[in-house]
């Protein structure tokens, strides 16, 4: 019997009304209707303190971030487009995963990962390339499905609430994406790909 799934969201933003976290809930709803249990990893509730690699440890809200990205069998990352990129806020939360370099396998190892923006115009996509590098750097995987929310103002009341059908649709068809890919590389215990980047790796340098 297959196990269920875990997908954990993070995201939003420190605003009281969030459209990028409005619509991190609708593609976990999108998990949930795959057959997924989902965490909701909030910005504003976590209140992170800045990461410091010189502190003695996480505290008790970053170690939750931590133990819940790790354990997870994929996640979803929503953040707004400020000034062309990622928020401050988010980064922050990312720069905690660094902490996870010392586990095994390291990071996010295998995580499938899939990215949503809110933006206030139509340069979205900004945002969800910055994060694609970090997917990248924390060793996940990016799905190629991708959701930047352009005119968010328009998409969103003033209370959060999603008022266009067809991104509901595309933010639940990224949840679902997400838990079918995770499910794929859950069954397969014969994948290696850390040791096959590796050799990869060598191999372009001995060339």
């Amino acid at each position: 019997m297959a196990k269920t799934l875990r997908i954990v969201g993070l995201g939003g933003s420190l605003a009281a009304v969030s459209t990028s976290r409005a619509a991190l809930k609708a593609a976990l709803d999108g998990a949930a209707a795959a057959g997924a249990e989902t965490d909701l990893l909030d910005l504003r509730e976590l209140d992170l303190p800045m990461y410091a690699p010189d502190e003695d440890g996480p505290t008790e809200a970053a170690a939750r971030l931590i133990e819940a990205c790790y354990s997870a069998d994929g996640l979803l990352w929503s953040s707004p487009l400020y000034q062309g990129t990622i928020s401050g806020a988010l980064k922050n939360a990312l720069d905690w995963l660094h902490v996870l370099g010392d586990r095994d396998p390291p990071y996010l190892h295998d995580k499938v990962i899939g990215l949503i923006s809110a933006a206030g115009g139509t340069q979205g996509l900004q945002a969800i390339n910055t994060m694609e590098f970090a997917v990248r750097a924390l060793r996940g995987w990016a799905v190629p499905y991708v959701v930047p929310v352009a005119a968010a103002a328009r998409v969103f009341d003033h209370e959060g609430q999603l008022q266009d059908p067809a991104i509901d649709l595309q933010l639940k068809t990224l949840g679902g994406e997400v838990v079918r890919v995770a499910q794929r590389f859950a069954v397969d215990g014969s994948l290696h790909r850390q040791a096959e980047c590796e050799s990869a790796a060598e191999r372009v340098a001995a060339a």
